[in-house]
């Protein structure tokens, strides 16, 4: 399942997060795509402020991977950027424990793992468009993230 929306404005994208923070109380792991600049952290930024996250939260480029406890579940936010193909696969492990339970977990530079994460995730792309929107694409094949795709779509 598939869904798509343009966010034309910061507060458009904080409006997202804050639903889409609402559906991954359950937890869910998520798999970012996208150009640097496009809106990636951002977008976990706004999720993670909606989470009631206090700390002040950040790219994890050069430490791969940020934890953040404070909020109502806690939130992983690993960047693969770094790693790149080799470095992906001597933390898949790692990778499938932060899969598991009630956390949120998101993945910047998925497509360094060359679709080797075999657990259930969500895939958000995220796409700058000359505007300055950003259009973020949602896509599931499992049954419990389709229900947060499906959560998206309702008004």
């Amino acid at each position: 399942m598939k869904y798509e929306i343009v966010c034309k404005t910061l507060d458009d994208t904080k409006k997202l997060a804050q639903k889409f923070a609402k559906l991954v109380t359950d937890g869910c792991f998520i798999s970012l795509y996208g150009e640097i600049g496009a809106g990636k952290t951002a977008f976990v930024k706004l999720v993670a402020e909606a989470l009631n996250v206090k700390e002040k939260v950040t790219s994890p480029t050069f430490v791969i991977l940020n934890e953040y406890h404070s909020g109502i579940l806690p939130v992983y936010h690993f960047d693969l950027y770094r790693l790149e193909n080799e470095g992906v696969k001597t933390i898949l492990d790692e990778l499938r424990e932060y899969s598991e339970g009630k956390n949120v977990t998101f993945v910047e530079w998925a497509e360094f793992s060359q679709d080797e994460i075999p657990f259930k995730h969500l895939r958000i792309n995220v796409t700058y468009r000359n505007d300055d929107a950003r259009t973020y694409s949602f896509e599931a094949d499992d049954r419990d993230i389709i229900k947060v795709v499906e959560g998206l779509q309702k008004e």
